[in-house]
Parts: structure tokens; C-alpha cells; sequence
């Protein structure tokens, strides 16, 4: 049996609408092809879409896992897990909103320190709303991903966070700037978006990775990474992908400490 020691990575955003979920599973995509073994975690809890986005049936989700922690019925984690394919695998949200409001954070951890056993990148798709499940992802995630988009209300809100981590000495975080998102606000020149957000740019998404049949990709739950057509189309934006993904789960990159110093 293979061991692992896996890396909780969150994928967060300030602003709802960035394309955090595609990100989230193209990352899943690429650690795929680099023979990685990968979970994604769904803890947007109450507008989580990666089993929608994947076109996954699950009949179980995380709140059945916490449920049966809670209430000691917990036997392995593969139980409440459903299969993309033999890389990736997915933890889903609470299909009721309900649920979701039952979720205590204080369990988050021990759902990473059993992950971590089994994957080598624990993938966290959170909520852009900082709340205390969102806060113990930040406490616990080895690396977290920021995707902001030219807008904004969303950069005035990357500043306040980027504000809070300087305050707290957080540095175990890169901020990814997707301009496929919405290829026609440029307002802000990536200059100008350094200065309001006061850090650091660490990666792009380039506009050329705009897919405008997006949406008949998600109706078949394809990642795009995966796709053999858009691999060989954006060559440059999935190999740009790929080094987002490799500096996310490299030690030296941890510490940001002279990146945005």
C-alpha cells in the first residue's frame, strides 16, 4: 500500500464569480497528469459546485463524514469519497444548506490529518466569505491560492485580506490573477492592481484562456486540463498552470517572505 504525506492547499477568493472552481479542478487536472493522487475537498458549503462541475453523483458528502466522526460510526475515509477517476477524488459539500450550517470547524483538521494519509494535494475549494470553517482552512492549509479577477470591488477586498495576513505574519499564501474570468474588464493594469492591493501578482491566467463553450465542458464534467484539444490549444497557459501547481506544493515556496517583502 502506497503512504503519503499529502498538502492541504486551499483555493480561495475575496469576491464570489472568479473562476475559483474551474481553477480548483484544472489544478486537480494537471497534479493528475504529474501522477499525483488528489482530493478535493468541496467546503463551499452552501454554493459548493465541484460535484456539479465534475458531474459526480455522490451519496455521501463531508457532513455525513463529520456526522459519523462526531457520533463515533467513522470507519475508513474512502467511505464517504466518490471517484473522478484513478487520480482524483472528490469530498463532497452538503447537498442540503441545512447541513452546512451544522459543520464545526473544529473537525476541519482532523478531515486534512486523515486526507493526507491517503493523497498526496488535498484540494480546498472554500467560500469567499471569511468564517470560522474559512479561518481554520487558512490556519491549516499548507498553501492557500487567492484568485482575484480585474474588478474592483474584488481588489479592494484582496487588499483588506492582504492587510490582515501582514498583521498575523501570514506568508504560506500566492495570489493568482485570472484574466480569462471576464476578458473584457481591464480597467486596471497589472501595475496599478500591485499598487491597490498592495502585494505582489504571483501568477496569471492570461485571456487567451478564455473558453467560450465553457459551459458545454461542465454540462460533460471535463476538466480542462485533461482535454487532450485545449491542452494542445493553450499550451502556454497549461504550462504556466502547471508551475502555479508545482510552486504550490514546493517547500521553498512556503515562505513568501521575500516575495512581497
Amino acid at each position: 500500500m502506497a503512504t503519503y504525506n499529502g498538502k492541504v492547499i486551499s483555493i480561495s477568493s475575496v469576491k464570489g464569480g472568479v473562476g475559483k472552481t474551474v481553477i480548483t479542478t484544472n489544478l486537480a487536472g494537471i497534479y493528475c497528469t504529474l501522477n499525483k493522487k488528489v482530493l478535493i475537498i468541496d467546503l463551499d458549503l452552501y454554493a459548493g459546485g465541484i460535484a456539479v462541475s465534475l458531474d459526480i453523483k455522490n451519496k455521501k458528502d463531508i457532513f455525513m463524514l463529520i456526522d459519523s466522526i462526531s457520533n463515533n460510526r467513522f470507519t475508513e475515509l474512502k467511505d464517504y469519497v466518490v471517484s473522478y477517476n484513478n487520480q482524483i477524488d472528490v469530498l463532497a459539500s452538503p447537498k442540503d444548506p441545512r447541513q452546512a450550517n451544522k459543520i464545526d470547524g473544529k473537525y476541519i483538521p482532523l478531515i486534512f490529518d486523515l486526507a493526507k494519509q491517503y493523497y498526496d494535494v488535498i484540494l480546498v475549494d472554500t467560500s469567499h466569505i471569511l468564517d470560522e470553517v474559512n479561518l481554520v482552512i487558512l490556519d491549516n492549509a499548507y498553501m492557500s491560492l487567492f484568485v482575484i479577477t480585474n474588478d474592483l470591488v474584488d481588489l479592494k477586498n484582496m487588499k483588506s485580506i492582504v492587510s490582515i495576513f501582514h498583521d498575523a505574519d501570514k506568508k504560506n499564501y500566492f495570489i493568482l490573477l485570472n484574466n480569462s474570468r471576464d476578458v473584457g474588464k481591464d480597467y486596471m493594469s497589472l501595475f496599478d492592481i500591485r499598487n491597490v492591493i498592495k502585494a505582489n501578482v504571483d501568477y496569471t491566467i492570461s485571456k487567451n484562456f478564455y473558453i467560450k463553450n465553457i459551459d458545454k465542458y461542465i454540462m460533460n464534467g471535463e476538466i480542462l486540463t485533461l482535454n487532450k484539444n485545449i491542452v494542445r490549444f493553450h499550451a502556454s497557459d497549461i504550462s504556466a498552470m502547471k508551475k502555479l501547481a508545482l510552486d504550490l506544493i514546493d517547500d521553498k515556496h512556503k515562505a513568501r517572505g521575500d516575495k512581497n517583502g
